[in-house]
């Protein structure tokens, strides 16, 4: 035993499906389907399939599943390095990971960088053939990514939306009514002049919460600004520097709105380094996948965004996707709702 768990056996040693039909008194064919899920198997018996591969030590072999049906049983993670990893990120890693978990499929994560072309990791993976489908995000209204993939008929699913007439399975959050509500509480507070700082113009959600963000600012005759020299996947350090700038120039601001945790986190500090007290002088809006922001402080105004159901719904329609079967459903919008208190 190593670390609870079976030592590592060599190739004639190494436990098969048949091992553990022997072990659960199942038939070979049923033990295969639960290991894939396979929904006309009972949870009872998948748990008990599991549970006895577990304790033998059963691994598939991935090589001989790849020739008996050409699958890798890999679903692959497209991530670019401007993510937020510290809030964001890692809670949709989480929630994709816990789904799969059980499954036959194992998650990578693919990164590419800002100096390299988007299509380099996804034409890497359709042509070698190294996953079985594809997750992405930060989508664009056009994105050249799906509309390859969807050429391709090659399964995957996106954390965001589209608009280039192509039906995809995703997932996304509402970030029109984000912006709609973010607008309209600093307006309700009294705040006279407002500032977003949005996602990059070239990702779909900033268009959603800038359109969301000026309707509400505009309705309620406030005046508003969009931030256009850093965004909200800025370094900190560019945010903090471009915030104290701005609000040290223009003292009229008294509400802001940021695309994300940590750009809430460095407009805090460049207001205060600029002499501005947020509750006092300013409020603040800013979303949130994980509750944080209210422990760095207490005046802002947070906006949970439930990152664990957008993993969790993204790893159901990849599977769907590659085992040709229907989802239950193919896309979902997260729709923001209240505030979320302070915690005493």
């Amino acid at each position: 035993m190593v670390n609870g768990l079976p030592a590592p056996l060599g190739d004639s040693e190494r436990p098969t499906l048949k091992t553990i039909a022997a072990e659960t008194g199942l038939a070979v064919a049923t033990v295969s389907r639960a290991l894939k899920d396979a929904p006309d198997i009972g949870e009872e018996t998948k748990k008990r399939v599991r549970e006895a591969a577990l304790r033998l030590g059963y691994r598939p072999n991935r090589a001989g599943v790849r020739l008996r049906t050409g699958k890798t049983n890999v679903i692959a993670l497209v991530l670019s390095p401007e993510a937020d990893v510290m809030n964001h990120t890692s809670r949709l890693l989480y929630s994709l990971a816990h789904e799969l978990r059980g499954t036959a499929y194992h998650l990578v994560v693919m990164p590419f960088f800002t100096d390299q072309d988007p299509m380099d990791p996804i034409r890497y993976i359709v042509e070698t053939g190294s996953a079985d489908a594809v997750i992405l995000n930060q989508t664009k209204p056009d994105d050249p990514r799906v509309r390859y993939l969807a050429d391709h008929q090659f399964p995957f699913a996106t954390h965001g939306r589209t608009d280039m007439g192509i039906v995809h399975p995703y997932f996304d959050f509402d970030n029109e009514a984000f912006g709609q509500m973010a607008a309209r509480e600093l307006a309700a507070r009294g705040r006279k002049r407002l500032l977003l700082l949005p996602p990059p113009r070239s990702h779909c959600y900033a268009g959603h919460m800038i359109t969301g963000f000026a309707g509400a600012a505009a309705a309620h005759g406030v005046t508003f600004e969009i931030m256009d020299t850093v965004t909200s996947d800025a370094p900190a350090s560019a945010v903090e520097a471009a915030m104290m700038a701005r609000l040290g120039s223009e003292p009229r601001i008294d509400g802001i709105v940021c695309g994300s945790t940590t750009s809430a986190m460095a407009t805090v500090s460049g207001a205060e380094r600029a002499g501005r007290a947020i509750g006092r002088d300013y409020d603040l809006v800013a979303k949130e996948a994980i509750r944080f922001l209210h422990r760095f402080r207490r005046e802002i105004l947070v906006v949970p965004e439930d990152v664990n159901r957008a993993g969790s719904f993204l790893a159901r329609a990849v599977m769907a996707a590659i085992e040709k079967r229907a989802p239950e459903d193919s896309q979902e919008l997260e729709v923001p709702g209240e505030f979320l208190a302070a915690e005493v």
